[in-house]
């Protein structure tokens, strides 16, 4: 999805990779159990991919913007699998994978419907016993003044669970971050 410049050039440096490593992923993934292999939806400048090929034997990466999935080949080709694709209608095999993974960026999706339609292809592409877990941003002056002619649609944290229940999941969760204000969710395939 279009990312305005300032977007662009916070979500590719180094102090947000760094930010990423040390307080999102961390948070993010505590207690959740990725397996083997496993699928990160919307890695956009590898902050999160960065830190996960190191946490996992698999790791494929769905980008949706043709340009930057090939700058993650480029950058990343030899230790991920890069595929440039939507979300929406992942060209991988039904009941493959142990985790599907998402980080900061379930707000860059425009409708709600297509988001749906996201956690739908999450569920199908899981195997019995994976999670969909990741992180995402909450409404905030900050966040508003940071996609200025961006996309933002933000999830509710109150609705997400049934939201993913609805996609599929026999659990789910969403919970704030006490400082932060950010969102993280945890689903489970029976």
């Amino acid at each position: 999805m279009p990312m305005n410049e300032a977007h662009r050039e916070l979500c590719s440096s180094d102090e947000w990779a760094q930010t990423v490593k040390d307080r999102i992923l961390p948070w993010a993934l505590a207690d959740v159990e990725l397996g083997d292999d496993v699928v990160e939806i919307g890695p956009g400048y590898a902050a999160n991919l960065r830190v996960l090929v190191d946490l996992v034997p698999r790791l494929t990466a769905i980008e949706i913007d043709e340009a930057t999935a090939r700058l993650l080949e480029r950058d990343w080709g030899d230790r991920a699998r890069i595929l440039h694709a939507d979300a929406s209608r992942m060209p991988l095999p039904d009941a493959s994978y142990s985790a599907v993974v998402g980080f900061t960026m379930l707000h860059h999706v425009p409708t709600d419907a297509l988001q749906d339609r996201i956690f739908a292809e999450a569920f199908r592409v899981l195997r019995p016993g994976g999670v969909f877990a990741g992180s995402d941003s909450q409404p905030s002056r900050e966040l508003d003044e940071l996609h200025i002619g961006d996309i933002m649609n933000t999830v509710d944290p109150v609705e997400l669970p049934g939201r993913l229940k609805k996609a599929g999941f026999a659990e789910a969760t969403a919970e704030l971050h006490p400082e932060s204000g950010g969102m993280r969710f945890r689903a489970h395939k029976a």
